[in-house]
């Protein structure tokens, strides 16, 4: 007889991080143009296979999978799967807010932000 596969616990940190490191880490999700494109998208479309976002974006599959399981991860897209194609969407409307904010903050801050040398510099 077949024993039943054990179940799996709920993901749990190993202990609590702290809040300001947890938050950076949050926006590193979103450090890459790649992944603010796809999310731009998807505001934009609503929802998006990913063979279109492969084509829209102009990048490799394999590529453009890897950014969209990071997005999923952290919780910025959510998937509906219509065999053989996923389909993504994002997941919270408060990204679609955030997003918003941060356009309107760049709108004042373009300048200093495109020549910041420390934020282009690799974390220690």
């Amino acid at each position: 007889m077949r024993q039943a596969a054990p179940s799996v616990a709920p993901f749990v940190l190993p202990e609590s991080p702290v809040e300001s490191d947890l938050l950076a880490k949050y926006f590193r999700g979103l450090g890459d143009p790649t992944r603010v494109r796809i999310l731009a998208l998807l505001t934009e479309h609503g929802e998006l296979p990913v063979g279109e976002l492969v084509a829209r974006l102009g990048q490799s599959q394999p590529k453009v999978s890897n950014h969209l399981a990071c997005l999923r991860w952290c919780g910025f897209v959510a998937t509906r799967r219509e065999h053989p194609s996923v389909f993504y969407r994002v997941a919270d409307g408060r990204v679609e807010q955030l997003l918003g904010l941060a356009r309107e903050l760049l709108d004042d801050n373009a300048e200093h932000v495109a020549a910041c040398g420390h934020i282009d510099r690799k974390r220690s």
